[in-house]
């Protein structure tokens, strides 16, 4: 079974730091893009931050230079190190696997979704 299993999200203060982590698990983790997108209420998900197999690494203009996005291939895991949080931060945070070349029986995933809120 194919899980993205999310956690890190919570409260902090403005300037604070969280450290988001996506486990996954089902699927071959060398052969998938990584990503976090994060949704604020009434406005659409939005890419955060992406990291290709290679480790190539990608970020949206409004985290360049705060977030940090990083994975571990021995605990297929990817991370979201947030620092500097600021109010227009907080939102739930959505881990992505997507397969580089999907094949047959391969497809897109998104985890749960994890909490991140920013007040002083």
């Amino acid at each position: 079974q194919v899980q993205l299993v999310e956690s890190g999200g919570g409260l902090v203060q403005p300037g604070g730091s969280l450290r988001l982590s996506c486990a996954a698990s089902g699927i071959i983790f060398s052969i998938y893009d990584m990503g976090w997108y994060r949704q604020a209420p009434g406005k659409q998900r939005e890419l955060v931050a992406s990291i290709t197999s290679g480790g190539s690494t990608n970020y949206a203009d409004s985290v360049k230079g705060r977030f940090t996005i990083s994975r571990d291939k021995a605990k297929n895991t990817v991370y979201l190190q947030m620092n500097s949080l600021k109010p227009e931060d907080p939102a739930v945070y959505y881990c992505n696997a997507r397969p580089v070349v999907p094949r047959l029986g391969q497809y897109e995933y998104w985890g749960q979704g994890t909490q991140v809120a920013v007040s002083s």
